[in-house]
């Protein structure tokens, strides 16, 4: 199984960067993830914010693998524990599926990717900037990934 982030906005600060190479390298061989940045729609005055928000979804439905499992990241999704993740990490690997995680702009995500994805993933009740939230989703699949593995990254 291969992994892809789909994520609205670019020019991630260094240290964002830095952590998401770390954590890819390290699920190089269990879960080989890609990430896609997607340019964020035009927003400010006189613009239309739903034309950003539809532009948005347009450019991650594009991106998504073809019969990916979509798991959109969505402050009214469900929260899960590390050890709920590994678990669903294993069962998305059962159904030999690839596997696609999107994160949405600044105005979450567009209603048509909401409606594609077949599961919500909520970080919990913080708001977080979405290029934490890129850090916290590869870190926390390498947790789950130690977690199945019975590695000792991972101390409950």
């Amino acid at each position: 199984m291969k992994a892809r982030l789909i994520s609205v906005g670019e020019r991630m600060p260094a240290w964002v960067a830095e952590g998401v190479a770390e954590y890819k390298k390290r699920l190089s061989r269990d879960l080989p993830l890609d990430l896609v940045e997607i340019e964020l729609g035009n927003r400010g005055k006189g613009r239309d914010p739903a034309r950003a928000i539809a532009d948005e979804g347009a450019a991650v439905l594009a991106a998504l693998p073809k019969d990916a499992h979509v798991v959109a990241l969505d402050g009214r999704g469900k929260p899960w524990t590390s050890e709920h993740l590994a678990q669903q990490l294993d069962a998305w690997r059962m159904n030999g599926r690839d596997l696609a995680l999107l994160i949405g702009g600044p105005d979450g995500h567009a209603a048509d990717v909401l409606a594609r994805a077949h599961q919500t993933w909520s970080l919990g009740p913080l708001t977080l900037p979405h290029m934490l939230v890129r850090l916290v989703v590869v870190e926390q699949l390498y947790r789950a990934v130690s977690i199945s593995a019975g590695h000792p990254y991972h101390r409950p």
